[in-house]
């Protein structure tokens, strides 16, 4: 039996943490739903030419304010423009937006958070007050200056989003940094002769990835609700390009006559981010031990 057993214990003990995280990210049903919801999400946004049914910016006068029907199933617009076809294209838009915005933002605050805690003293100081005073302004606001100063374009709205988020992931880098650099196998690499850049982005990085991720997810979702805001008021990607939140703030002029033009983009709203928020609480509780020991 012992030796039986031997190989099993062997196999179960090489599987890496990496897999064994991985495992119980998808054995939580909730989390399924939410992948799902985002695997949907993304490949409507990136089949959206083959999906859907209309060119989004094509206007149709004698079809304008028309309700859900078979040739236009989320109904139209103002201008005549099939609903659905701009929510497909639209989520390009914020998939766009959030995704380059936070993998900016989680290079530049994750690099700026290793290197201030890694080095320590007057120099962490200082940069953890620059990142105090982005801090200070709600995520929102700090993006409404920038785009403002900018002016309403797609890169602009990157830039905008990316700096709102550089400061919390500065802040979720560094303090792993300050204990991870006193551990025996960093005392190890200096004194082998490593590099600082080759113990900070070889040994040091690894351990603090799982923790940045799980941020990334979760600020995918606010940087979702952040350009969707922008839009809203105005600041977005320029007309005729569609965004959920442009097309949220056409249907609020309408909201009596014609609902759908509101409802349907604010529920793709709703829907992304809430499945990148379960995303997030999913990773969460798969590489938290604290988590996982409860």
């Amino acid at each position: 039996m012992t030796t039986a057993a031997a190989p099993v214990a062997a196999a179960v003990a090489t599987v890496s943490p990496v897999r064994r995280a991985f495992a119980r990210f998808l054995a939580n049903p909730t989390t399924g739903i939410a992948v799902i919801l985002c695997v949907l999400v993304a490949f409507s946004a990136i089949f959206a030419p083959l999906l859907s049914p209309h060119d989004p910016i094509e206007q149709d006068v004698l079809a304008q304010l028309s309700a859900p029907s078979a040739a236009h199933p989320l109904g139209t617009d103002y201008f005549g423009r099939d609903v659905l076809s701009r929510i497909l294209w639209g989520g390009r838009i914020s998939l766009i937006v959030s995704l380059t915005a936070i993998a900016a933002a989680i290079m530049i605050g994750g690099a700026i958070g290793m290197i201030s805690g890694y080095i320590g003293g007057r120099f962490d100081n200082f940069v953890m007050r620059v990142m105090d005073v982005l801090l200070s302004f709600p995520s929102l606001i700090l993006g409404l200056i920038v785009v403002a100063l900018l002016g309403p374009d797609l890169v602009n709205l990157v830039v905008a989003i990316g700096l709102t988020a550089i400061a919390p992931f500065a802040r979720i880098a560094r303090a792993p940094v300050l204990a991870l650099k006193e551990r025996a196998f960093v005392e190890a690499g200096r004194a082998l002769g490593y590099s600082h850049a080759r113990i900070l982005f070889v040994h040091i990085l690894p351990n603090i990835l799982s923790e940045v991720l799980v941020m990334g997810s979760l600020w995918m979702a606010t940087a979702v609700r952040t350009e969707a805001s922008l839009s809203f008021i105005g600041l977005g990607v320029k007309p005729p390009t569609p965004t959920w939140g442009g097309m949220m703030r056409d249907g609020f002029e309408n909201i009596l006559d014609a609902p759908w033009l509101a409802v349907f983009p604010g529920i793709a709203i709703l829907l992304l981010v809430l499945a990148l928020n379960m995303v997030g609480d999913g990773l969460r509780d798969a590489t938290d031990p604290k988590l996982r020991a409860e």
